[in-house]
C-alpha cells in the first residue's frame, strides 16, 4: 500500500522522481510538496485507488506527517 501511495503522489505532483525520493518517512506537506489542491485530489485518487472514504470532518492532518502515518489511516480505514 505504501508504495501505491508514493505512485499516486507522484502521479498528482507528475514528477516521476518522487519514485526514487519518497519513502514512509516523507511528509506529505513538505517532502512531497503536496498543496492544498493536490491534497484534495490526492485524497480522492486514494478513495478510488482503495475503495475508502475519507471523512474530511474527523480527518486529522497529522496524517499527512509521513507516508507511513497516511498508509496506516487508509488502511484502518479499509478495514
Amino acid at each position: 500500500m505504501k508504495q501505491k501511495v508514493i505512485e499516486i503522489i507522484a502521479e498528482i505532483k507528475e514528477d516521476p522522481a518522487l519514485l526514487q525520493t519518497l519513502d514512509g518517512t516523507s511528509d506529505l506537506t513538505i517532502d512531497a510538496a503536496l498543496d492544498s489542491l493536490q491534497i484534495i485530489n490526492f485524497i480522492l485518487r486514494i478513495e478510488d485507488e482503495f475503495n475508502v472514504e475519507v471523512d474530511f470532518d474527523t480527518f486529522d492532518l497529522e496524517h499527512l506527517k509521513s507516508v507511513d502515518s497516511f498508509t496506516g489511516y487508509v488502511a484502518g480505514l479499509a478495514g
